[in-house]
């Protein structure tokens, strides 16, 4: 029996997938969560095998979720399920040790073959993230700039679109004030900005988060 777990924060999403997913007597949902800190919470009381990950949820960002997972849960897959196309995430989270990564209007089909894909220890990418990354390779294709963020750095960013201050990012992330402040600078530097307000502006213009 496989066991799978939904983290999306819209009730109705979920309902979504636990119908997409009713006739495969092999996968079990073992539990759903609605946020970050609830997922986590879970993961520490409930085995899983493959965790269905939503990026835009409240408090915790799928990334911090997805950091998480990897210290703290390393045999657990993560299947990042999101509403923006693979053309605004889906390298990064490749590269920030996701297992695999599908827009959320994916058919049934290849929901159930992503799932079955992870679990066996695989990655799973779909036909438009596969050409993403040969295009990549082939100096095709132009990422966007926050595609090149490290992994942290796309945390500290998540953040600050947010609204969160460096002092609570600080504290959340377990770092110095002075850190954040540093990755702050880097990151107005990468990005070509100047200010948080402009940080969360490029955010939601290139939907990283709903503004």
């Amino acid at each position: 029996m496989l066991r799978l777990a939904i983290v999306d924060d819209h009730g109705i999403v979920r309902a979504g997938f636990r119908e997409m997913l009713a006739e495969e007597i092999e996968i079990q949902i073992v539990f759903e969560a609605s946020s970050g800190e609830e997922a986590l919470q879970q993961l520490r009381e409930c085995a899983c095998d493959v965790l269905l990950l939503d990026l835009s949820l409240p408090g915790k960002s799928g990334v911090d979720v997805l950091r998480a997972v990897r210290q703290r849960h390393s045999g657990v897959k993560v299947l990042v399920l999101s509403g923006f196309p693979e053309e605004r995430y889906a390298l990064a989270m490749i590269r920030h040790g996701a297992d695999g990564y599908l827009s959320k209007e994916c058919e049934r089909e290849e929901l159930i073959r992503a799932i079955r894909t992870v679990a066996t220890g695989r990655r799973y990418v779909s036909a438009r993230t596969a050409e993403l990354l040969a295009g990549e390779c082939a100096g095709e294709i132009i990422l966007p700039s926050h595609a090149q963020l490290s992994e942290r750095e796309l945390e500290v960013f998540l953040q600050l679109a947010k609204g969160a201050s460096v002092s609570d990012i600080a504290v959340v992330l377990k770092l110095s004030v002075k850190t954040v402040s540093t990755y702050r600078s880097r990151l107005l530097e990468k990005l070509c900005l100047s200010s948080n307000a402009e940080l969360a502006a490029y955010a939601i213009r290139n939907g990283l988060i709903v503004g």
